[in-house]
């Protein structure tokens, strides 16, 4: 074992074993181009056979069939490579120049466009994970606005847990950027609870929900033992934070981290920071993406998880009797 490997194997108390593919042809155009994978970039696993996901990164752009494309290579891929678990980034479906563009392309859960993915989840006999879908609710024809909804779909193309996005991402620096999220999405209503996957159960998010602790506490409190943040962080906060949320978020839950991720430029207003990556319940990024379209692959270790949570039970020791709580009355320093 080299150097590298043996200090990387230190980082985390768990057996390591690398998988072999160096090399992975995931085309972002389909003519060649490829994505290499470092050290940091491969996946990390216990003791065989723990269960395969594959978390995705992609390029949306507003041609919704070249995206389909685009995810369906990526979906036909990790299931030959027995993945049972397939993670898409947000906006996966589609990433409008405007605001206009983007309700004018919504569709129901109804539409062709899922019925599609349904389809291709029963062709590679997979779980899906489809995060940041652009979601006509049954009130669009009163509120002309959507809803940032995250799908799982099973190996049989059915709808298992649907989460709508509760926390907008809504910023206006002058002269640098302005988004509105809150303008065109209605905040969705509740936290779903985790889902029963192949993988173990699955609390769902959606990219901003990653700066908001608490739903993360609540999902793994319900018994989540995977959390997913579909995202499209920009390079600014993708730089800054992306990675040091997703460690965090693993580390105070003890929960996998999953984090499909939309990644460089997708019309000329829009660029993502990308970085695909899926954190252990430790807080080693155990896969991650390099630059352009493509997928990483990690096991999931639940007898691992479920030990680190017995040694270290965080979540026995946890006063929510006392959070959001503040004394009236600063107590005197004990001198």
């Amino acid at each position: 074992m080299s150097p590298r490997l043996k200090r990387l194997a230190a980082r985390s108390p768990f057996s390591i074993h690398i998988l072999k593919e160096l090399f992975h042809p995931a085309a972002a155009s389909g003519k060649g181009h490829s994505t290499h994978y470092s050290i940091k970039n491969m996946s990390i696993m216990a003791n065989a056979p723990s269960p395969l996901i594959a978390t995705c990164q992609m390029t949306s752009s507003a041609d919704k069939d070249q995206n389909l494309a685009t995810c369906s290579r990526l979906v036909r891929e990790a299931a030959s490579r027995s993945a049972c678990m397939v993670f898409l980034p947000e906006a996966f479906d589609f990433i409008g120049s405007s605001t206009e563009e983007t309700l004018s392309q919504a569709e129901t859960l109804q539409g062709d466009l899922i019925q599609r993915y349904k389809g291709l989840a029963r062709e590679c006999g997979v779980w899906l994970s489809l995060g940041g879908f652009h979601e006509r609710g049954n009130d669009w024809e009163n509120d002309r606005r959507i809803y940032n909804s995250h799908l799982i779909l099973d190996s049989k193309g059915s709808v298992v847990s649907i989460y709508r996005k509760i926390h907008l991402f809504d910023v206006d620096l002058e002269g640098r950027v302005s988004l509105k999220e809150s303008k065109f999405t209605i905040p969705g209503p509740e936290i779903t609870p985790p889902v029963s996957t192949p993988v173990g159960k699955v609390g769902l998010e959606i990219c901003y929900d990653l700066r908001f602790p608490e739903i993360s506490l609540a999902l793994a409190q319900e018994g989540a033992e995977l959390l997913t943040f579909p995202s499209a962080f920009t390079l600014t906060t993708g730089l800054a934070h992306w990675e040091v949320l997703l460690r965090a978020r693993a580390i105070e839950t003890q929960c996998y981290v999953v984090a499909a991720a939309q990644t460089g430029r997708h019309n000329e207003r829009r660029t993502s920071f990308g970085h695909a990556m899926v954190v252990d319940p430790w807080g080693c990024v155990v896969a991650q993406c390099t630059e352009g379209t493509g997928l990483c692959y990690a096991h999931v270790d639940l007898q691992y998880l479920h030990r680190i949570r017995k040694e270290m039970p965080v979540m026995m020791h946890r006063r929510v009797d006392l959070y959001g709580k503040v004394a009236s009355i600063q107590a005197p320093p004990n001198l």
